[in-house]
């Protein structure tokens, strides 16, 4: 309940107001929601898993909570790296057979129109 209470609230901040300061388009906010979701309960289990919070207790070599955070950092880490570059693979591949954008008339009379001949409301 803790790590989905602090992750929420983060997430809630993240997709609000972190968005609108860095100005990127992330429109269902994917990034806010997930990746920020990811990390703070990947780092949070770090910290939930102590015997004095109610865990199971540290695992492996890691006795501290300071040894079992730097495993939860290197793991979301290593992650966080894994994840850029399978993705950027992915687009590169994408942008070389199909694009990855339309063209800018096909943005201003929008989508729906454009590419399925149909509009999406009617207004």
């Amino acid at each position: 309940m803790a790590i989905g209470f602090v992750a929420g609230i983060l997430c809630f901040f993240t997709a609000t107001r972190v968005k609108k300061a860095f100005g990127y388009d992330d429109s269902l906010d994917v990034f806010g929601v997930h990746a920020v979701g990811g990390i703070v309960g990947a780092l949070l289990t770090g910290v939930f898993c102590a015997e004095i919070l109610g865990g199971a207790g540290f695992g492996g070599d890691n006795t501290t909570l300071g040894g079992q955070l730097l495993a939860q950092s290197v793991g979301v880490l290593v992650t966080s790296i894994y994840t850029a570059l399978v993705s950027l693979l992915i687009l590169k591949l994408l942008d070389a057979a199909i694009g990855l954008r339309v063209d800018e008339d096909q943005e201003t009379e929008g989508l729906d129109i454009a590419l399925h001949n149909e509009r999406g409301y009617i207004i």
